[in-house]
């Protein structure tokens, strides 16, 4: 989980390895962190300046990708699609703070299980 400790410079790193140098300035601009890759999907890429969609579809995968989690199948359901152990730990790890610095994968889990 090192990316969480990535910086906006490190993100745009990762972007431009990606194959997407025209974007880099998306991310920085926009002040995204390691910690803030784990909002970025379709539905925000726009909102930084993204909005090619096959470019936008493969951001997200990438995204995905690097935290560990899968896309939620489609439903018709209002409710929202139920979330796994690790998108909810990557939440809790996104915030600021020595709580969610502190926070380990494994002291989630038990915490979840309370």
């Amino acid at each position: 989980m090192a990316f969480l400790q990535w910086s906006c410079q490190d993100v745009a790193k990762w972007i431009e390895s990606l194959g997407y140098p025209q974007y880099t300035a998306c991310f920085t601009e926009n002040l995204i962190t390691g910690k803030k890759l784990i909002y970025v999907n379709c539905r925000y890429l726009p909102q930084l300046g993204i909005t090619d969609f096959e470019h936008m579809k493969a951001i997200s995968a990438h995204v995905r990708e690097l935290l560990g989690v899968s896309e939620s199948l489609w439903s018709r359901s209002i409710a929202d699609p139920p979330r796994d152990d690790m998108g909810m730990f990557l939440e809790m790890k996104s915030r600021t703070g020595n709580r969610a610095d502190n926070l380990t994968y494994a002291h989630f889990l038990k915490n979840q299980k309370k």
